[in-house]
């Protein structure tokens, strides 16, 4: 069972994040776009129960790979913590075909660009999201190994988030529905 063990950090922008991984020593394996769907149930169990269900497009030097992830409830520890299974699929129309048939619905979905380093066992990731921003993530093998990047790259004195870009998103949206909704304005609103 792999347990995913990460953290995120808002950024303004990556510019001394790009300068201080040259000088640490890491390295820019891919610039990526990925396009993930999460997927939920009639209920929202899912959702309820901290655990998530994604269809992710990624496209990397023009060759598109289509991953399916699970990702269980998050567990209590100072990074954030889940059991990750992923699963490279053939086809995002078969996949999705499949959940909707099995009673499952779209649910949000956004783009992102996203770079992806390694450094020192991490894979630290600079990703840019619409209405959202720049992030940094760094996940790797131990709490301890993603401490000794954060210091690295000198960010160890900021802010985690511990909430995913899906949950993000959805706040982010609610809040701007919300908002709209205040004006009179009507929308209809993927549900969260």
């Amino acid at each position: 069972m792999k347990i995913e063990i990460e953290t995120k950090i808002k950024v303004d922008s990556f510019e001394s994040v790009w300068d201080r991984l040259k000088a640490a020593g890491g390295q820019l394996n891919a610039k990526v776009v990925q396009r993930d769907t999460f997927f939920v149930d009639i209920e929202h169990k899912l959702i309820r129960s901290d655990r998530g269900l994604r269809l992710r497009v990624q496209i990397a030097d023009g060759i598109e790979t289509v991953i399916l992830t699970y990702k269980g409830p998050r567990q209590k520890t100072s990074f954030k913590s889940r059991q990750e299974i992923e699963v490279e699929v053939d086809s995002y129309e078969s996949m999705e075909s499949i959940f909707l048939a099995l009673g499952f619905e779209k649910g949000i979905s956004f783009e992102k660009r996203r770079d992806l380093w390694s450094l020192d066992e991490c894979e630290v990731c600079l990703d840019e999201l619409p209405l959202l921003g720049r992030f940094v993530e760094v996940e790797g093998p131990s709490e301890d190994k993603i401490r000794l990047v954060l210091q690295k790259i000198g960010l160890s004195a900021s802010d985690h988030i511990d909430k995913s870009y899906a949950k993000l998103m959805r706040e982010k949206l609610k809040g701007s529905l919300d908002e709209c909704t205040l004006k009179g304005n009507k929308f209809s609103r993927v549900k969260p």
